[in-house]
C-alpha cells in the first residue's frame, strides 16, 4: 500500500501536469521491485482552493506530498525511495519554480497494519506464476 497523495494550490493547476508526475513517481516505486508491490501503488491529487501562503501578498504556490506506507521496510529502503521521489518532484516542478514562487515538500507516513482494512484483487495481475 504505497500511496502518494499531493495537495497543490489551484494557481498552478494548468502548469502542474500531474498525470506525468504520477507516471514518474510510479516508475520510481516499481523500479524498487518487491519493496513496493505494483498492485498497491496509488497516486492522487487534491486541489486546494482555500489557502494562504506566507504573508499572502504574492501569488505564491505550494505542492505538498504525503507518501503513506505500511510498516516493515528498512530505513535504507525508505530513505532511498523518498530521496528518489523528491528528486522527481524537484525536477518536475523546476521550470515552474524558475518562473514563480513555489514551495515543495514531502513527508513519509509509516503506519502499523493494525487498524487498516484492505481488499485488493489487482495484485493477482502481477503475481508471478
Amino acid at each position: 500500500m504505497p500511496h502518494f497523495i499531493l495537495e497543490y494550490t489551484d494557481n498552478i493547476k494548468n502548469e502542474a501536469n500531474l498525470p506525468f508526475l504520477f507516471e514518474k513517481i510510479h516508475k520510481v516505486l516499481i523500479d524498487r521491485g518487491s519493496h513496493f508491490p505494483i498492485g498497491g501503488i496509488r497516486s492522487r491529487a487534491i486541489e486546494l482552493h482555500d489557502y494562504r501562503v506566507a504573508d499572502g501578498e504574492e501569488d505564491d504556490a505550494f505542492v505538498h506530498a504525503v507518501f503513506k506506507i505500511g510498516a516493515g521496510r528498512t530505513e535504507e529502503v525508505k530513505k532511498e525511495a523518498c530521496d528518489a521521489m523528491f528528486e522527481v518532484m524537484k525536477d518536475h516542478f523546476a521550470s515552474l519554480m524558475s518562473t514563480r514562487y513555489l514551495a515543495l515538500s514531502m513527508e513519509l507516513i509509516e503506519f502499523s497494519e493494525a487498524g487498516t482494512y484492505k481488499q485488493n484483487n489487482i495484485h493477482t495481475r502481477f503475481k508471478k506464476e
